[in-house]
């Protein structure tokens, strides 16, 4: 098999050096040459992705920001031909999608949209791992539905990587659900490391500020694009949060204990309710 890499920061690069590992061929393509120059001669890269040789590839995954990802396959479409699959890796579905399919029917290639659920605190090729994605989500949004062969065909291709698990969903359900089960918690780990306490918290945190503050350390320019383009499902889901954070602050201005406790007690439940104890 050969896999077309475009993009070697932590996602792509883990991509590539997954299938590397697996002892497939690597053809990469990075904005920064020097990125791709180290991830050759590191080995996980066997040569440069370009449109010559595009159209050789069995899948081709472009792990970049939405809209470089929509630029590239725009300008790369009349190489790629039918043999290779093309997805995307974004952490938003539905304007990549919205762009990607068209192209995809113009030229005649297949097109899914992905997002691989998995990531780090950190980013670039340095940090990227043969094993990110091992057991991992893998979430497809495939422009039919009921084209079983096709979902089988790239399962199979993406088999190499080791994801544990596969969704099939529209874009419009990915983008509202991601925009609770990640955005929402990069921008809360954000915000709340921004407390003058932070500064001296030194001796007095464990897991639990470890845990809360890990994706505060993120790429800035990423997540401001993927929230705008997923703004309408960010923003209910602030509001949510912001009346239910109200919620609290009152009790405990209020010195209402019982209130507070129910408070606890309402969100304690939930979570035994939606992942077990």
């Amino acid at each position: 098999m050969t896999a077309g890499i475009v993009g070697l920061g932590l996602i792509g690069g883990s991509f590539a050096k997954a299938y590397h590992a697996a002892g497939e061929k690597v053809l990469a393509f990075n904005r920064s040459r020097d990125t791709l120059d180290f991830a050759m001669l590191s080995g996980a890269v066997d040569g440069e992705l370009t449109k010559d040789n595009i159209g050789e590839c069995d899948i081709v995954i472009i792990a970049v920001f939405p809209e470089a990802a929509a630029s590239f396959l725009e300008q790369m479409a009349p190489y790629i031909g039918k043999k290779p699959i093309v997805i995307d890796a974004c952490g938003t579905k539905r304007k990549v999608c919205e762009l990607c399919f068209p192209i995809a029917e113009k030229y005649g290639f297949t097109y899914i949209g992905g997002h691989p659920m998995a990531g780090t605190q950190y980013s670039g090729f340095k940090h990227a791992r043969a094993n990110l994605y091992h057991g991992a989500p893998m979430v497809l949004v495939p422009p039919t539905f009921d084209d079983i062969e096709l979902l089988e065909k790239a399962e199979k291709l993406l088999s190499p990587v080791g994801f544990g698990k596969y969704s099939v969903t529209t874009a419009e359900k990915h983008d509202g659900m991601i925009a609770f089960t990640s955005q929402m918690p990069h921008i809360i780990s954000n915000a709340y490391i921004k407390s003058p306490t932070a500064g001296t918290h030194k001796g007095f945190s464990a897991g639990s500020y470890k845990d809360l503050t890990r994706v505060a350390w993120l790429n800035p320019n990423l997540w401001a694009e993927l929230f705008m383009e997923n703004k309408d499902n960010v923003l209910n889901e602030l509001n949510l949060y912001i009346d239910s954070l109200q919620k609290y602050r009152d009790a405990i201005e209020n010195d209402d204990t019982d209130e507070l406790v129910a408070l606890l007690y309402e969100g304690k439940k939930r979570k035994e309710e939606v992942d077990g104890r």
